[in-house]
């Protein structure tokens, strides 16, 4: 199959999923026992009718449920993502504003899990059952074991509350000036400016999260390849590779490395969009203005029009996501073709 009809045939696959996940998620606004509009309106104003109706109107509640998921995804379908309803602002614009931060964030977790991750597996495989191999699955354990918002409150309690050796909340101290937002990446448009006060304040920022939240990650890298180094290092090839008088160094990345990356690329990538999705903890912990902090704020005020966007994005996201994936499975194993 040519990669063209390929790509094809998995982008009309996506359209009906997205659309069963604006069903999921519309039906989900009704299910729910409370009215958003009591959230935004003062109870003396509850009590009026006429501003009651003038509100239901405005955001259409006084609608059929079918008419409003038409009128909904006829926005859809032309880009419009509605109004926030507590700060009647276009979702649209919201997330740009936010979905920046929570990039940088999960870009930043996903290098460190597999900066982390990777060595450590192919060092446990490698030193399979002694002491090297008990201390990264002891590390790896530990990373998929600790709950994100205890590890979060522990590393701000120790690195600076105790040691102040890293920042705190947020993504830039606020004595310092924000650099022009250019790409919404703080590190990037601080170089992008010729900042390097902002850049290293931002870095220092991004530690402690990105850590903290790829430490799940990390320890899910460290076990998938560990076990697929395992069973790769067993093979006739690789004892025939030593066989030749190959460089330890050649069997281990140019024939066992790349052979047994699949599973752990197929880890990478759902770690990715995991983490895109699960920064809401650590957004909330680490006071990061991300989407995942948007989404918790928006559902706890029952705004249900920028909790949809939100899960659009995260969707996308993860699907793009595994065709990514997908297609750098016959990068790294010419016998993998798209099927």
């Amino acid at each position: 199959m040519s990669l063209a009809r390929y790509l094809i045939r998995r982008i009309l696959v996506t359209v009906p999923v997205l659309w069963l996940i604006t069903v999921l998620g519309f039906a989900l606004t009704y299910l729910i026992p409370a009215d958003p509009l009591a959230m935004v309106i003062s109870e003396r104003a509850m009590a009026n009718p006429e501003i009651v109706q003038a509100y239901r109107e405005r955001w259409g509640f006084d609608q059929p449920p079918l008419l409003r998921y038409l009128t909904y995804v006829r926005n859809l379908l032309r880009g419009d993502l509605g109004e926030s309803i507590a700060t009647q602002r276009p979702v649209r614009e919201d997330l740009a504003r936010f979905f920046p931060a929570t990039v940088e964030l999960a870009v930043a977790a996903t290098l460190i899990a597999v900066l982390l991750g990777v060595p450590l597996g192919v060092i446990a495989a490698l030193q399979r059952d002694r002491w090297l191999d008990h201390m990264a699955r002891l590390v790896s354990l530990v990373g998929v074991s600790m709950p994100i918002f205890w590890l979060g409150l522990l590393a701000l309690s120790v690195f600076y509350y105790r040691l102040q050796v890293l920042p705190g909340p947020g993504r830039l101290d606020p004595r310092m000036i924000p650099p022009p937002s250019v790409t919404g990446l703080l590190t990037v448009d601080s170089l992008l400016a010729g900042r390097w006060d902002a850049f290293w304040d931002a870095l220092r920022h991004l530690v402690l999260p990105a850590t903290v939240l790829g430490a799940y990650s990390m320890g899910l890298i460290t076990r998938i390849t560990r076990s697929s180094m395992v069973e790769v290092l067993a093979q006739d090839y690789i004892r025939v590779a030593r066989a030749k008088g190959l460089r330890e160094w050649v069997v281990i990345g140019r024939h066992a490395l790349r052979n047994a990356a699949i599973p752990t690329v197929t880890a990478i990538g759902l770690a990715f969009g995991n983490l895109m999705a699960g920064a809401v903890m650590t957004e909330t912990v680490f006071a990061w203005p991300g989407i995942g902090r948007y989404a918790v704020d928006a559902a706890s005020k029952l705004d249900f029009p920028p909790v949809m966007g939100v899960t659009l994005l995260v969707a996308g996201i993860y699907i793009m996501i595994n065709l990514f994936v997908d297609l750098s499975y016959s990068l790294l194993d010419p016998r993998v073709r798209l099927q």
